[in-house]
């Protein structure tokens, strides 16, 4: 049998690295990309093949397709888990870090599932993995350029799904709740670089803490939730089109869903510990 191969993005550390390691573990052949190959030594130790790749720039993206075409004639899943987020309050995130936000977030992964989609047709097979948030569902205060993007993601995959499926290809959700990772401490360092001082500067105090908070505790799940989530999905004959796991992710989906909005402001006021009006 023919060995599937795998193409994980910002492998380089949290989710990416877990879901590397995990699709190693399931007989893939795996390339695990970030923009940095010197972080991805720990990979390529166990046998992934490291990739340099910048989900914002086209050659770099093109040629890591090229190099996996090449070297074993397929893809059948692209884990599209390369992200970051960018918190401040909307007036304050200068317009070239919003834009920045989206190219990583959004267009990278949609132009990576472009490259990759002509290899997939031509087998008739193939999984395209992104991985969203919890954030793609709900929202927060001085998150609002984030969760664009998670939003725009969600939308996105939905209508892929509908185009690709033909073609036997797959498209799946992933969105995590609160994860074991560095991902709360970044964010909230660029929360105050953006917000710290003048008007929203309450709220950025409020919110950074919040961030970092998350970012420690202990009820958070390990990297390892989402990895097992995705081999459950690329190894289902026929996957669930969302997977809502982690802390917190579940609830709060639901909590969006069933409450109005005021009532969804009023509740994610009092989890960031947001100063009343």
């Amino acid at each position: 049998m023919t060995t599937k191969t795998a193409l994980v993005t910002g492998a380089s550390s949290g989710i990416g690295e877990a879901t590397a390691r995990k699709l190693q573990s399931l007989g893939y052949t795996v390339y695990g990309a970030a923009r940095r190959a010197d972080r991805l030594q720990g990979l390529s130790s166990v046998g992934i093949r490291p990739l340099a790749m910048d989900v914002t720039d086209e050659d770099s993206m093109a040629g890591g397709v090229a190099t996996i075409i090449a070297e074993t004639g397929r893809i059948d899943v692209l884990v599209n888990n390369a992200g970051y987020g960018s918190y401040g309050a909307i007036e304050d995130v200068p317009m070239e870090e919003a834009r920045r936000q989206f190219e990583v977030n959004v267009f990278g992964a949609m132009r990576l599932a472009q490259l990759v989609l002509p290899h997939m047709r031509a087998q008739h097979s193939g999984t395209i993995v992104n991985i969203s948030s919890m954030g793609g569902k709900i929202y927060t205060p001085l998150g609002g350029w984030y969760h664009g993007t998670k939003f725009a993601l969600e939308a996105l995959s939905d209508c892929l799904r509908l185009e690709v499926a033909p073609f036997g290809i797959d498209v799946v959700v992933i969105e995590p709740g609160g994860i074991a990772t560095e991902w709360g401490g970044i964010a909230a360092d660029g929360l105050e670089r953006s917000s710290a001082s003048g008007p929203y500067a309450a709220q950025a105090a409020a919110v950074a803490k919040s961030l970092r908070s998350e970012s420690n505790t202990t009820r958070n799940s390990p990297p390892s939730v989402i990895s097992d989530a995705i081999s459950t999905a690329v190894g289902a004959s026929r996957p669930k089109t969302r997977y809502a796991v982690g802390f917190g992710a579940k609830p709060l989906i639901a909590a969006r869903r069933i409450l109005g909005d005021r009532a969804f402001d009023t509740l994610i006021r009092r989890a960031v510990g947001m100063p009343r009006n």
